[in-house]
């Protein structure tokens, strides 16, 4: 072995990571002078002589130990069908050569192996296919459910040793299995299928004990971490997994274990320009997370466990021989059983000559999840409606109080006045293109005047039918029993009425021709249950554009408490997204109520599990508070907040609406507060004026985020709205827009043909 003179340490090649002992690097190497540029043979044997015999013989006799383990090497790697210029090959060998120079060292004798003997007869040996190879390599397999951890085994065996469904879990126990590949016993461990969230962990943890039990006396001498190669996240959204392994096994687990990445035929997916990824640009970026999520595991950022690449497809190009072969050129499943092999060879090794290594210490802790303290806080700080009963729900909230308290006089005034209306005749087309630009205006303006008129006095005929059923139940509850019963089964036969369609979701603008409203419309029934497709914003046209189905149920316990119900469930190629809330209100008092409320919701991977609660009260007709505490659970992290809000009306035009609170979780805490103004028209809904203009501010981790936003629609013509957005941070970023909508103005389609022809003028 020869070593470089201007070199303290032994190059340490990548590749097998750190494995065992043998990875790490020795003390400064004194060499002799050379002569004419070159090293005699008799100077790189050059060793002290030991001080008696008797070690001299056992540093022989250990020697030849390692000799012999040199030898059994090559000859599974002849096996496999690896020379000895393979890169594994080389690099076991080296690491062999290197721990035997540190044990000679110890001995203070050093002397070098002899490669081309140990190569010599292992080709004799297999040649004469006499002496048999001593020999077993027992494989763990650990992952997640649904990356192919049977798939891989029945591949290296070449026979289907465990039944596999892509459809649901393979393995439901620990099991093994052994079996000979090519003349090489081996025992291989499958594991059921683990889950990556933390929500799953309590499972995992026991079926990781049961396995801890299964190899309690026949520990293995590699573990298989399995995932997916055409999984591409970068969240580290698997550490809940890896820290429970971690926990279970120790970190040692992954001192001795290999990547495995199967569906490893899969096309590489696009960039962010629109090209094609290289394959092996790829794996690299696959490989890099999960080792580094690995190394974050294990608390060892020295780590760097070597991955191999698996296909199990039947469809995947093979070679003359019939071995699966990757998009690389590489056959993959000698690869693997070498990486393998060559684990236990160099812990035989270490065995062998008694090396000992220091604690891998951890010099990176285990990061502890921060929990997303921002995202949680400004859920809290989101003002909700209160539940309402049946007999409640009509208009905002801000506005019922003020309704409640005018006068039957306004009310009356809207109707007469458009009783008192004279006779309208509505023109047709023909007769409105007789009229000149002035008649044509006048008519428009009649004819708008004359609808708000109307809405109007639907909206005062609404209000004047809800305040009498509210006072006909106020007085119901004075009657008989004998009455409220006979009323009680008279009202479910009104109830039992024939389904009649709701109202038609708004969708967003599009040139399709088609109108496809009738894909999203549904029956409003007798049924408590409403279900409903929920659409998807930003769609395509000619595009179906579900984005999942939404939900709802309104229960009422004793007349008195309501409790809402509803849910949104949608899918897509690779996530099933849940969520779910769960709310109710008490009253106590005139003006005051406490809602009650439990939602779940998605965060990254796992779901965050909160309970709320709120009390609002009125300090006069115009100004509502309230204030709230929330606790929410997401994985293992449980965070608590407060919040305060104040909500002053200015007339039936103006909003004010301030709040603020903060939120303490895993010894981190985060503020905020926010104000929204609106202004609306004096006759909203009718009228289509509305702007807002809102101020957030948040403090975390000593980083303050200011945040300013506005949006205000302005109407200029009967059916054309001017729309303005901006917004601006503190960070120096900003948008600002402006969108007109309009029906009655086609020419403003043109607008769009601007970027068009820009783009041809400068292409050509």
């Amino acid at each position: 072995s020869r070593t470089n003179a201007n070199s303290g340490t032994p190059t340490r090649p990548a590749g097998l990571g750190r494995s065992a002992l043998l990875l790490e690097p020795s003390s400064r190497i004194v060499h002799q002078p050379q002569v004419n540029g070159t090293v005699s043979a008799a100077q790189n044997q050059v060793v002290e002589d030991p001080t008696n015999a008797a070690d001299a013989e056992e540093y022989d006799e250990t020697r030849e130990k390692l000799q012999m383990i040199r030898v059994k090497f090559l000859r599974l790697a002849h096996r496999l069908g690896q020379t000895p210029h393979n890169v594994v090959v080389a690099q076991v060998l080296y690491r062999l050569g290197l721990a035997e120079q540190l044990h000679g060292r110890r001995g203070e004798r050093v002397a070098a192996f002899s490669f081309d003997r140990a190569s010599a007869v292992a080709e004799q040996l297999e040649a004469a296919g006499q002496e048999p190879l001593d020999f077993t390599c027992t494989i763990m397999v650990l992952g997640k459910s649904g990356v192919g951890k049977s798939a891989t085994i029945n591949s290296i065996f070449d026979q289907a040793m465990f039944n596999t469904d892509a459809f649901q879990m393979g393995t439901k126990r620990v099991q093994d299995i052994v079996g000979v590949v090519q003349g090489i016993r081996v025992r291989v461990i499958d594991t059921p299928g683990l889950l990556p969230s933390w929500s799953d962990q309590r499972q995992n943890e026991k079926i990781l004990r049961s396995v801890k039990r299964f190899i309690k006396k026949t520990p293995p001498d590699i573990v298989l971490y399995l995932d997916r190669l055409d999984m591409q996240c970068r969240d580290f959204g698997d550490m809940p997994l890896l820290s429970t392994i971690t926990e279970i096994f120790g970190a040692s687990i992954w001192f001795n274990a290999i990547v495995v990445l199967t569906h490893a035929a899969s096309a590489p997916p696009e960039g962010p320009n629109g090209t094609t990824t290289s394959y092996d640009m790829f794996v690299t970026q696959r490989s890099t997370v999960v080792q580094q999520a690995i190394r974050n595991a294990a608390g060892d950022a020295r780590l760097m466990n070597p991955v191999s690449l698996v296909e199990n497809h039947s469809a995947c190009r093979t070679n003359r021989a019939g071995q699966r072969v990757l998009p690389n050129g590489q056959v993959w499943k000698p690869h693997l059983l070498l990486l393998s092999f060559a684990s236990k060879i160099l812990a035989e090794a270490n065995t062998l000559l008694k090396l000992q290594d220091t604690p891998p210490g951890r010099p990176f802790a285990t990061r502890s999840r921060s929990p997303p303290l921002p995202f949680l806080l400004s859920s809290l700080l989101q003002s909700r409606p209160e539940v309402k009963l049946p007999a409640e729900q009509f208009g905002d909230d801000d506005d019922d109080d003020i309704d409640d308290d005018l006068d039957e006089s306004s009310v009356s005034e809207e109707e007469s006045e458009y009783y008192e209306l004279p006779p309208f005749k509505a023109l047709s087309r023909a007769e409105l293109e007789n009229l000149d630009k002035k008649q044509r205006k006048a008519y428009y303006d009649e004819l708008e005047y004359r609808e708000k008129l109307f809405m109007k006095k639907q909206l005062a005929e609404e209000r004047k039918r809800r305040r009498l059923m509210k006072k006909m139940k106020e007085a119901a509850k004075d009657l008989a029993g004998e009455y409220t019963s006979e009323n009680a089964e008279e009202e479910p036969s009104g109830a039992a009425s024939v389904p009649v369609p709701m109202p038609d979701l708004t969708l967003p603008a599009s040139f399709d021709a088609d109108n496809p409203t009738h894909r999203y419309r549904s029956l409003d029934s007798s049924n408590p249950w409403l279900v409903r497709a929920v659409l998807e914003p930003n769609g395509w046209d000619h595009d179906i554009g579900y984005d999942g189905i939404n939900v709802e149920r309104l229960f009422v316990v004793k007349d008195a408490i309501p409790i809402s119900l509803s849910g949104h469930i949608s899918k897509d190629k690779k996530d099933t997204n849940l969520q779910m809330e769960i709310a109710s209100s008490i009253k106590h008092g005139k003006g005051k109520g406490t809602s009650l409320g439990f939602d779940m919701q998605s965060v990254g991977k796992d779901y965050a599990y909160t309970v709320r609660s709120e009390t609002k009260f009125s300090n006069n007709r115009v100004n509502k508070a309230s204030a709230g505490v929330s606790a929410t659970l997401l994985g293992d992290v449980l965070t608590g907040g407060v919040k305060l809000e104040d909500k002053l009306m200015i007339g039936k035009q103006g909003k004010l609406v301030v709040s603020g609170g903060g939120i303490y979780g895993r010894g981190e805490v985060a503020f905020g507060g926010s104000l929204e103004a609106t202004l609306k028209d004096k006759d909203h809904p009718l009228g289509r004026f509305l702007s807002t203009f809102g101020v957030s501010v948040m403090d975390w981790h000593g980083d303050l985020a200011v945040g300013c936003n506005s949006q205000t629609q302005i109407p200029i013509g009967r059916h054309t709205n001017l729309i303005g957005r901006f917004n601006v941070n503190n960070r120096g970023s900003g948008q600002l827009s402006m969108r007109i909508n309009s029906s009655e103005h086609l020419q403003i389609v043109v607008v769009g043909l601007i970027p068009l022809v820009k783009k041809l003028v400068a292409y050509y």
